[in-house]
């Protein structure tokens, strides 16, 4: 794969560092772990949620954090004392301490987590703020107020 230099554009740019730095982390994609499989679904118009396969894990082995619009998931299994006296002869569940990072847009709050038959559920929500949200706008003349629906013209067009 092609490797790009972008440091020539932090020279120029201001208020741009999220930017490059998602680029960067796209760049290599191909070498991301792949441990523990997960999906994201979208549950609604604004509802996401991640499911995260954490077989054999508790919820005292997991730890769900956000920090700067970045989801982080770990686990970490705490050995018990059965499990340090049994010999092992087969191991085909993967038991790992595990990281998994999710880089959130503006706006998308994690509403919640549950734990359900070996599957980690993380409910996402996306609040877009009043200011962000189509609003009428009054338009006043000669013959009177008439208002313009700015959802409907942006339908019409599309």
């Amino acid at each position: 794969m092609r490797q790009f230099d972008l440091s020539p554009l932090y020279r120029n740019t201001v208020g741009f560092d999220r930017l490059f730095s998602a680029l960067d982390q796209f760049a290599g994609v191909e070498s991301a772990p792949t441990y523990p499989p997960y999906n994201i679904e979208r549950t609604s118009e604004n509802d996401y949620r991640i499911s995260v396969a954490v077989a054999g894990f508790t919820q005292d082995d997991l730890t769900i954090e956000v920090k700067e619009h970045v989801l982080a998931i770990r686990g970490a299994k705490q050995e018990s004392e059965t499990t340090r006296k049994a010999e092992m002869l087969h191991q085909g569940i993967a038991a790992r301490s595990f990281e998994r990072r999710f880089q959130l847009a503006d706006g998308v709050q994690v509403r919640g987590a549950s734990l359900e038959n070996g599957l980690l559920h993380v409910d996402l929500v996306r609040e877009i703020p009043e200011a962000k949200k189509p609003r009428l706008i009054p338009i006043g003349g000669e013959t009177g107020t008439r208002t313009i629906d700015a959802q409907k013209d942006e339908a019409q067009a599309a």
